[in-house]
């Protein structure tokens, strides 16, 4: 059995303040014991536009925020995934939102670029989004193995394409990592309900910490951070405000439920299998 730790934030436009919480954050998941810490999406950044994450791009391997999360992994002795980080692409003005997998020696072992980017005009809210403006999409499905078991790896709006963890379940996938930041209408829509939906579907834990709060962008995230296991059972949450969710993860448990209900064995269509009429 192994404790598992997702941070809330709500983070603003210094990466300096950002930082200096995170790791307030972590010292925290640590003295309960985490084993493995998740931080949410911008954790580093959330600017008041949307080119100062570009602005701040890190080269892979190399650069202050991903030095921080070395340093706090190895100072630790846990395994950390930084939420996400602004990577350098080869497209003029546009960054990876990159998910970055550390283990306890501070060594990095994993990179996820989200996949899914939120385009989207919320008009019940008056809100919009145009991620694919700054970000590169990516295009590789992540599974890693760890000490807490096989680890797959998503970011946000991945949330709401199931064909994805079902990739990461068809590659073994034991918990999902998902570090977010949902808008608050989104999130009181449909958070819990897709996170539940994914756990259930692929039998699996969902580690899920999200941005919560009022951001100097003006924005506000939803928050409600929480740990689920394979049954969508939600063992712990934080629905609001900055702060920290720890939960067991059970692997045997996992296992006996995949044995005793083996619906990752049932499947039946694929994309191939499908006719149109």
């Amino acid at each position: 059995m192994s404790v598992v730790a997702a941070i809330q934030m709500a983070s603003g436009p210094n990466v300096t303040a950002n930082l200096e919480e995170a790791e307030k954050l972590i010292k925290t998941a640590v003295q309960q014991d985490a084993e493995l810490v998740v931080l949410p999406e911008n954790f580093a950044i959330m600017g008041l536009t949307e080119v100062d994450k570009v602005a701040i791009a890190e080269t892979a391997g190399d650069g202050p925020i991903q030095q921080f999360l070395s340093q706090q992994a190895e100072k630790h002795g846990v395994w950390i995934v930084g939420g996400t980080v602004p990577i350098e692409s080869n497209v003029t003005g546009k960054v990876f939102g990159t998910s970055l997998l550390y283990n306890s020696s501070g060594e990095m072992v994993a990179r996820y670029d989200k996949i899914h980017l939120f385009d989207v005009v919320l008009e019940d809210s008056s809100e919009s989004y145009n991620e694919s403006e700054t970000i590169e999409p990516g295009d590789e499905v992540v599974v890693v193995d760890t000490p807490f078991g096989k680890l797959g790896m998503a970011v946000c709006y991945d949330l709401r394409f199931p064909e994805l963890f079902r990739a990461m379940a068809d590659l073994g996938m034991e918990i999902c990592v998902l570090p977010s930041a949902f808008t608050n209408l989104t999130g009181r829509a449909h958070w819990e309900s897709l996170l539940r939906a994914r756990a259930i579907e692929n039998l699996c834990y969902m580690v899920a910490p999200d941005q919560g709060g009022y951001h100097k962008n003006g924005r506000e995230t939803y928050g409600d951070s929480m740990i689920i296991d394979p049954w969508g059972v939600v063992l712990n949450r934080l629905p609001h405000g900055t702060g920290v969710v720890v939960s067991n993860i059970d692997l045997e448990k996992l296992r006996r439920t995949r044995q005793n209900f083996p619906a990752l064995q049932h499947k039946r269509l694929s994309a191939g299998s499908v006719i149109q009429a």
